[in-house]
């Protein structure tokens, strides 16, 4: 028992720092003030800024209740640990009940320790655009038809883990390989931190297995490559001169029926100035599709401007290399033995298909812990 109870005052102090850090007397106020606003008779006049302050006023109510809770919870635990050690003090030794009220304390301290970890990771997610959906974008690379493969399965991966989070995922453009896989793809990702999350999986990832895709079974090694952007809010002042889009159109090749795919609803935007590009194709019109892709490119050119005023010497993915041996953040081996290693945090994980069936919180945690 007295394992528990120390166990329990470590996490009484890290919730205690944790707390002073996420400032909860200026949450407070701040939620007042938001909910002052909510009383006013103009309050609906904007309803798009209305719905945005709602919004805050219910993460900011969330955080403060869970917090609360889990306080309650460590208060509990206490009271419950201090009983168990007055009955054994009192019989002498450890009874039935005793035994029983501390497995339960022990999951129960469990629980209440992942709880914990899920706030103070947030406190690693403070950047400007942290909260903001993400869309993400896999390139196949070296490695041919077993590349685009593993574009698929990292594809896959990423779909899952969304699922896992209760985010919403949309597929907005694609094109699928000849023989098996897809060439490239990109997602929107809906949901909280959903962009602060996943901004550390940019980069080329590597797999290493014996390849479905060949006659001999021999180990084959490819590559895909990861990139990761924020989706930014319309009021986000980014300067797009129509003079330096080149816009073309073409069929779309993804779902909408035939509708979709006999007409060239399908938007391609080239920025002329940077060459950076964006498409979109799963909406039934031009302007609809041109509207998200230039969503996209807004976010592209946001990336790059703020690569330059770090005054970082690198390309829009990062400082620019291929996606091929030597580049990795990440390698997935499944043949000769299993393992995936993050090369950045030096995390080791004995269980790959667990990874690539979604559970991507113990290498994200890793990574934003590096900061």
């Amino acid at each position: 028992m007295d394992e528990l109870k120390n166990h329990l005052k470590e996490l009484r102090k890290r919730l205690l720092s944790l707390q002073e850090k996420l400032d909860l007397i200026e949450k407070r106020k701040k939620l007042i003030e938001l909910e002052d606003q909510t009383i006013k008779k103009s309050f609906w006049d904007d309803k798009a800024a209305a719905q945005k302050i709602g919004g805050e006023i219910a993460d900011l109510q969330n955080e403060l209740s869970e917090i609360e809770k889990l306080e309650e919870r460590l208060n509990s635990a206490f009271e419950i640990a201090n009983l168990a050690t007055s009955g054994q003090e009192n019989s002498g030794s450890e009874s039935p009940e005793v035994i029983d009220l501390r497995e339960e304390l022990r999951e129960e301290v469990e629980k209440i320790e992942k709880d914990l970890q899920k706030f103070e990771r947030n406190l690693f997610l403070s950047g400007k655009y942290d909260s903001c959906n993400c869309l993400i974008s896999i390139h196949a690379g070296q490695g041919g038809v077993e590349a685009m493969d593993w574009a698929a399965m990292l594809k896959r991966m990423y779909l899952r883990f969304s699922e896992n989070k209760g985010w919403k995922a949309k597929i907005i453009d694609e094109t699928v390989g000849e023989e098996a896989g897809i060439k490239s793809t990109t997602l929107e990702f809906e949901g909280k931190y959903a962009y602060g999350l996943l901004k550390g999986e940019a980069g080329t990832h590597r797999l290493v297995r014996q390849s479905p895709f060949n006659a001999d079974n021999l180990r084959q090694t490819s590559f895909a490559s990861v990139e990761v952007l924020p989706v930014i809010a319309e009021e986000t002042h980014i300067q797009i001169d129509p003079k330096d889009l080149q816009i073309q159109t073409f069929k779309s090749s993804g779902p909408g029926g035939q509708n979709v795919n006999k007409i060239e609803s399908a938007v391609r935007i080239i920025h002329k100035p940077t060459n950076l590009t964006a498409s979109f194709q799963i909406h039934r019109t031009q302007y609809q599709n041109k509207e998200e892709a230039l969503k996209i490119l807004k976010a592209k050119i946001w990336q790059l401007e703020e690569i330059k005023r770090e005054g970082m010497l690198r390309r829009l993915k990062g400082e620019y290399k291929t996606a091929s041996f030597g580049n990795q953040i990440r390698s997935y081996t499944l043949h000769p033995y299993k393992l995936i290693k993050d090369l950045r945090t030096n995390l080791e994980i004995s269980d790959p298909q667990k990874v690539l069936d979604g559970d991507l919180d113990p290498l994200i945690e890793a990574q934003l812990k590096l900061k």
